[in-house]
């Protein structure tokens, strides 16, 4: 191989396993991916840079066309398109803004890293290198996130193996003493391996199943249960109905995934039931673009499709506790979190329900997300998760 391709394709080629390497789903791996923008900043041409971003991006994001083609029932392709779409923003924003020129690289990348947390590009902002802040900096909150995002400019310099030694330091040092959020008091996540069946079999012995799951929960001394993404189907009154008889002789509060449907689409939500009754706690600021969020719909004079509430709800209350709750997709992109912490909640929720990835890592990366974000800020973690 020529010489000039040479360092290119091992650019491509180390972007590739950092992709891979550090969005397996072991949330001690994530500081790995601080490795992509020393890669984007030593390309000596945008055109490596685009390549050296795909790279990254696509590896990150391997388990996306098996896991849409699970969803559809279809074959890979819906899959491949929706990957490549995907990485569209991601590619762009990182190949607009690099340069040659080493003294306004700094600036360019925190850009980029901006523009990639937030809306609108944010809305695909995942495999974001922010989101390993937890790890090196466990309980630092925003000094923690303003720190990486120093060491993220810094990655970009002259003096980028200096950096990068000292974040190993804080990443040897974070995993030598390593421990994962607690529960907060009284609390139970319950996970779920019903598959597919989850949301789409909702009649009365599946109710009846959930509230047995729940009253094994509490028996723990749980008062408060938490249950995936969608484990209650459709909300409706009969559910309501179905699910304060069952709570009314005892103390526990369920919190749950159900879905709400009106004339123009539905709601991905969390409820709260106790023995009172149940009400909408959350609508989902975030669901899943293309597969869940579809807003062209509307362009052709269509109805359907999941609803985002982008900026609504980032807090919760429940009982005398406020949480910052984060269903399924949220769990991947960084503006829902941070937006959340803003209010300072007591405690994080991240349900899921992630039949549709079986074979693939991304119900482990939500995992390994939503505890990065919660050891960051020292708060205690609930998840419930349906595989």
């Amino acid at each position: 191989m020529c010489p000039d391709y040479l360092r290119p394709a091992l650019l491509i080629f180390a972007s590739i396993a950092i992709g891979v390497v550090g969005w397996s789903g072991h949330v001690l791996l994530l500081p790995v991916a601080l490795g992509f923008p020393v890669l984007w900043s030593i390309s000596r041409t945008r055109l490596v840079a685009a390549l050296v971003s795909a790279g990254y991006f696509l590896a990150a994001s391997r388990g996306l066309p098996q896991g849409v083609a699970a969803f559809y029932s279809s074959d890979i392709w819906p899959g491949l398109l929706l990957w490549l779409c995907g990485s569209l923003s991601f590619v762009t924003v990182h190949t607009a803004l690099w340069t040659k020129k080493s003294g306004v690289r700094p600036v360019r990348y925190f850009l980029a890293a901006l523009v990639m947390a937030i809306p609108p590009f944010g809305i695909t902002g995942w495999a974001h290198p922010v989101t390993a802040a937890g790890v090196l900096f466990p309980g630092w909150g925003w000094w923690g996130l303003g720190l990486i995002t120093a060491g993220l400019a810094g990655l970009v310099t002259r003096i980028w193996p200096a950096v990068a030694i000292a974040l190993t330091g804080f990443w040897l040092w974070s995993a030598a003493t390593w421990t994962d959020p607690k529960l907060p008091e009284a609390w139970r996540g319950v996970d779920l391996e019903l598959g597919v069946s989850l949301g789409r079999e909702a009649g009365l012995q599946r109710q009846r199943d959930m509230i047995a799951t729940v009253r094994g929960a509490a028996n723990d001394s749980a008062r408060f249960v938490a249950l995936p993404e969608s484990a209650l189907g459709f909300w409706t009154p009969t559910v309501e109905r179905v699910w304060t008889g069952a709570l009314r002789d005892g103390a526990a509060t369920v919190i749950a995934g159900a879905t709400v449907l009106d004339a123009t689409g539905y709601d991905n939500v969390l409820v709260s039931i106790d023995r009172k009754g149940g009400s909408i706690l959350y609508r989902e600021r975030m669901p899943v673009p293309g597969s869940m969020w579809q807003p062209w719909r509307f362009l052709f004079g269509e109805s359907g499709g999941a609803k985002a509430d982008f900026f609504a709800n980032p807090v919760v209350t429940i009982g005398a506790s406020r949480a910052a709750p984060l269903i399924c997709y949220e769990q991947l992109i960084v503006w829902p979190i941070l937006q959340s912490v803003l209010h300072d909640p007591d405690f994080v929720v991240a349900v899921g329900n992630g039949w549709w990835t079986e074979g693939t890592s991304i119900v482990a990366i939500q995992r390994a997300a939503a505890t990065s974000w919660a050891t960051l800020f020292a708060k205690p973690l609930v998840i419930a998760f349906n595989t």
